[in-house]
């Protein structure tokens, strides 16, 4: 091989890319990871760091078994990095809360919970509707509006920028070669290998695995395949630390490993990641205090924004190109949750030359040419 030849090329740095580079690793490969570097906009760098089950598989049912499978594995997959790296992600999995604020919000949850498990194909897993009493025990810090909550005990969370850090010093340990500054301007496949242009030279590779998140728009195209995407932006806020009195995340709020407190969930059309929209950070707290009156005199130490990669209908697309063999296509908003199955079951498949139907069946871009035919 040649210094620039290599069995896989992954584009795209964050989560998604970087799991699967340690997967492929993992199997034997020469990798080369693509990433455009520290200007990229990056969701791993924003996100909200939660490794979630509940409400995951509404609409697509074979989401929910997909989901609960990467949570089942994320133990074995944190204790692999930590062996690999001496790091520690700090995942936990205590279970998870959806706080409701009124009875009209704990029917409408109620109700959206019972569409989800009544879908035909859903796997069984247990989530509970509690009463503010029964929330009380496990959550004793919340204030007197919170009505009720949704629990599912395979909700956890980790520490989202040590992951970043630990995946990419795994992927260094494991011998790929990250190469950032290497925007892919072009992608073509010549004599049996693809050859991808950026402004740092030409990188060939036997495949190609694209998980550039939303830049998949326009990557998946030049190798037979489509990427739909709907990018939107959150907004985070970060408290000062706090005294641990919070066991449990909720899907809106957390405390982290280190004390402070996160607090997000909010959705925008914006594809601008630099802006930041007052009225959205005010209306996160304001709830926030509400669920837990004891952050209403603590200090707000940070905020920004961040670009969700989010397919048309909010599902992962895997998929393989028919008319260009090799090349491989992950595009998700999940990239937290679903890092172990990337890790350890998407890229053996991809090694393998071949996407299981499994995978393809439910979650392929072809769903959306099925809804506009029809």
């Amino acid at each position: 091989m040649a210094a620039n030849d290599y069995d896989v090329a992954v584009v795209g740095g964050g989560l998604v890319g970087a799991a699967t580079s340690w997967g492929l690793a993992r199997e034997g490969l020469r990798v080369a990871l693509l990433d455009e570097g520290d200007r990229a906009v990056r969701a791993s760098r924003g996100n909200f760091a939660l490794v979630w089950v509940q409400s995951k598989g509404l609409g697509l049912a074979a989401y929910a078994g997909w989901t609960i499978r990467s949570s089942n594995a994320w133990g074995g997959f944190s204790d692999l990095l930590k062996q690999e790296t001496g790091l520690d992600v700090s995942f936990q999995r205590p279970g998870g809360f959806h706080l409701c604020l009124s009875e009209k919000e704990f029917e409408a949850r109620a109700t959206n919970l019972k569409r989800l498990h009544n879908q035909p194909g859903i796997v069984d897993y247990r989530t509970e509707m509690l009463d503010h009493g029964q929330v009380a025990k496990m959550l004793p810090d919340i204030g007197p509006e919170v009505v009720g909550a949704s629990y599912c005990p395979l909700d956890g969370h980790v520490n989202s920028l040590r992951l970043f850090r630990t995946l990419h010093s795994a992927i260094n340990a494991r011998g790929v070669t990250y190469l950032p500054n290497h925007r892919v301007e072009n992608i073509t496949k010549e004599g049996g290998e693809f050859r991808l242009a950026t402004a740092h030279g030409e990188i060939r590779a036997g495949k190609v695995a694209l998980a550039a998140g939303n830049a998949n728009m326009q990557l998946a195209p030049m190798v037979g395949l489509d990427a739909p995407m709907r990018p939107e932006r959150g907004q985070i806020v970060v408290t000062e630390r706090l005294r641990p009195f919070l066991n449990y995340p909720v899907v809106t709020l957390r405390q982290t490993d280190e004390g402070t407190v996160m607090i997000g969930d909010s959705k925008e059309e914006s594809t601008d990641p630099t802006g930041l929209t007052l009225g959205v950070s005010a209306t996160e707290a304001e709830r926030a205090v509400r669920q837990f009156p004891l952050l209403a005199n603590v200090n707000v130490v940070r905020t920004w924004s961040a670009i969700r990669v989010m397919t048309r209908d909010g599902f992962p697309i895997y998929d393989e190109s028919e008319s260009h063999p090799g090349a491989f296509v992950l595009c998700c908003h999940s990239g937290v949750t679903l890092c172990a199955n990337h890790a350890l079951t998407v890229a053996p498949m991809i090694a393998r030359g071949a996407l299981d139907t499994s995978l393809v069946a439910p979650f392929s871009a072809r769903r959306f040419h099925v809804q506009e035919a029809g």
